[in-house]
């Protein structure tokens, strides 16, 4: 297979994803932040840095949402939301934040592919997402490396909980475009 071969089998699996995803689920998920305090965003590796992209559109849309590890990001308090992004629900760092948050009294909402976890039994909300964890073995759902396909489809889930969002507060890209980085 060539490289646009591999690319259309990988928007294929993608499509194939999203068609899995829980609509109730979903929907709660968006609600938990709707109401929530600040948001705060976290996960290991590439989830990490799908939870970064994630954290940017909250900021663009107006709400407090802060990568956690970053030297500016303030504390947690009750009424806040710790997101994690994490396909097997066994990071440690990640498991001892979640402790932390809920100790607290914030919220913690997980989106894995192992609502089973350690994370998903601490977690108050949990978004299961399609996809192969990097320890997968045997017969595989993708044809990419490791957890590629969670990966990919964390981003694009929380792209769609993005544009929830903006529906409901009647956001548009030009107002959040105003929040844009503009030292660059």
């Amino acid at each position: 297979m060539d490289t646009a071969g591999y690319a259309q089998e990988i928007v294929g699996e993608l499509q194939r994803s999203a068609a899995e995803l829980d609509a109730g689920g979903v929907e709660q998920f968006a609600e938990l932040l709707q109401r929530s305090g600040k948001i705060f965003v976290a996960g290991a590796g590439r989830s990490g840095l799908m939870g970064r992209a994630f954290a940017m559109r909250l900021m663009h849309a107006g709400r407090a949402a802060y990568v956690v590890g970053e030297t500016v990001t303030p504390g947690i308090e009750a009424g806040d939301v710790l997101v994690l992004g994490s396909g097997s629900g066994e990071t440690k760092g990640l498991v001892a934040m979640a402790e932390k948050a809920k100790a607290i009294g914030a919220s913690v909402a997980l989106v894995t592919i192992a609502p089973e976890s350690t994370l998903g039994r601490l977690a108050d909300y949990t978004v299961q997402l399609p996809g192969a964890t990097k320890e997968a073995s045997g017969e595989r759902a993708t044809i990419q490396p490791m957890a590629s396909l969670f990966e990919q489809t964390l981003l694009v889930f929380y792209d769609a909980v993005i544009l929830r969002l903006m529906e409901w507060t009647g956001q548009t890209t030009t107002q959040m475009f105003g929040k844009h980085a503009n030292l660059e």
